[in-house]
């Protein structure tokens, strides 16, 4: 009998402890009471699963016999609690009218056992008491959470305008009294200091900047020792790049002035944008308007072709919506001025000063001689080996003692700062009077004297060889010569005489 009676006792036991979860007035409780802190504006999920002891027994018919309800108690302690959202066993949902539809329970996670509630957005009067109660084919459980809401406000509202004043406002539910409020900005804790100033939850920063942008947090810490904390992300509205910039553009040449908004207009809801160029120094230059749903955020000025009245102030102003934003562009020329105008002789003493206006004192000059082929425009810096004879004072004058053939060409004069190069002119340089085979100028007036002395001597040479020549023809007596003259014509006369006496004796 004592097996037999075994039996029975364990079969017993058995079905009164499935008759304890089957009953509808059954009830499992969950004893400890939860708290979520959300920000404002972000989602929240308050916990509710079933005990992972009983998730395994039940996952095949879990989804078809549950019911999940949770409730909202309300403000004070005698107000009934309020329906947040129901799901009958038939799939049926309910939804208070306020918070729909901003609750909801997943179909999927309710299989696998997990009826938390979901909530997205949060807002501010979301805080308070929740209570789910679920009935399964296990029993019934119930889960009570706290709902802690902070929320970090802006003010002015969004677009921010950078140098316009704005105040960061943090807020929570937390019933405690406030001890203190820290900031960290990208991670970093954000001293009190002129610009920034925190007093009751809020910062303020009077001037702001373009890199002020980014994540912001607030750290609040109660007089229960209660620590919350909550982040927001600042986009301020302004411009690209360096805060004052400077173009630096050489003189007839082309030059862009650049207007580049930090963040889309869009992202503030605003499609509207319109874009505004003028000079400070006087005329109005240039204006146009953005259409609707423009995706543009950048709105520069072209100038075909600029000279040195042209440098300056110019200043670009954008509207979005109803805030204007503007920055100041510096608009700076690089010019050459040779000391000779026009071509070089060679031989020539030649200055070319580098010029730069609106210089902003960090600038420094670099000359470069670009080879005179054009297939092969190879930049050579000019150093004491390819600018023989050649100086540079503070940078800005090269100056060539005496031009040469070899200095033909394209000088180079390029302006660099700290972060590199910043712009360049170009000067054609251009030597006439000068041939690749003649010889130096420097040898000039030597080569000039030698030729008239071998022209001279060359001419002495032969004044005295034909006076050798004519002496050498001459008689020893001058007087003899005229003697022989006068007395040829006698002899030819006697010689006749003598002829005629012998013709006449023969007769």
């Amino acid at each position: 009998m004592r097996p037999v009676s075994l039996v029975l006792f364990l079969t017993f036991t058995l079905l009164a402890f499935n008759a304890g979860h089957i009953l509808p007035g059954g009830a499992e409780r969950e004893s400890r009471e939860q708290k979520v802190w959300a920000r404002a504006g972000s989602s929240a999920v308050l916990p509710c699963h079933l005990s992972p002891g009983k998730r395994w027994k039940s996952w095949k018919r879990l989804h078809d016999k549950t019911s999940v309800l949770w409730k909202r108690h309300g403000g004070s302690a005698h107000q009934e609690p309020h329906l947040v959202l129901e799901v009958g066993y038939s799939g049926l949902r309910k939804t208070a009218l306020p918070m729909r539809p901003r609750v909801s329970v997943q179909d999927s996670a309710l299989r696998n056992g997990d009826f938390s509630l979901r909530i997205d957005p949060v807002r501010s009067e979301d805080a308070g008491l929740y209570e789910a109660r679920v009935a399964h084919n296990m029993g019934v459980q119930s889960c009570q959470v706290e709902l802690g809401v902070i929320s970090v406000t802006l003010s002015p509202p969004n677009p921010v305008v950078e140098n316009e004043p704005l105040l960061l406002s943090c807020n929570s539910s937390h019933g405690a009294s406030l001890v203190e409020t820290r900031w960290f900005h990208n991670g970093r804790l954000v001293p009190a200091s002129g610009t920034f100033c925190s007093l009751h939850g809020a910062l303020s920063i009077l001037r702001p900047a373009m890199s002020d942008a980014g994540s912001w947090r607030c750290q609040l810490r109660y007089s229960d020792n209660e620590i919350i904390s909550a982040t927001y992300n600042l986009q301020i509205l302004g411009f690209d790049g360096p805060t004052n910039p400077v173009v630096y553009a050489a003189a007839r040449s082309a030059a862009d002035l650049p207007c580049s908004l930090s963040y889309l207009p869009s992202a503030f809801g605003i499609n509207v944008v319109t874009a505004h160029w003028s000079r400070l120094a006087g005329g109005h230059l240039q204006d146009w308007g953005i259409s609707q749903n423009s995706s543009s955020r950048s709105f520069p000025l072209h100038l075909p072709e600029v000279g040195p009245g042209d440098a300056g102030q110019y200043r670009c102003a954008v509207s979005v919506g109803s805030k204007t934003v503007s920055r100041d562009v510096t608009l700076a020329v690089v010019t050459v001025t040779p000391s000779i105008q026009g071509p070089v002789s060679e031989g020539s003493r030649l200055m070319l000063i580098c010029s730069l206006t609106h210089p902003q004192g960090h600038e420094r000059f670099q000359w470069k001689h670009l080879n005179s082929a054009p297939p092969n425009r190879k930049l050579v810096v000019a150093t004491s080996r390819n600018l023989e004879g050649h100086k540079s004072r503070t940078g800005r004058t090269l100056e060539i003692p005496r031009v040469s053939q070899k200095d033909t060409g394209t000088w180079e004069c390029s302006v660099y700062g700290p972060e590199g190069r910043l712009g360049a002119v170009e000067y054609g340089l251009q030597i006439t009077g000068a041939q690749v085979s003649s010889p130096p100028t420097i040898f000039s007036g030597q080569v000039t004297f030698g030729l008239t002395v071998t022209l001279f001597l060359l001419l002495t040479v032969c004044v005295l060889a034909l006076a050798l020549q004519k002496r050498a023809r001459s008689p020893a007596f001058p007087a003899l010569e005229g003697m022989v003259a006068v007395a040829v014509p006698r002899k030819k006369e006697m010689e006749e005489n003598q002829k005629e006496k012998i013709q006449q004796t023969e007769c």
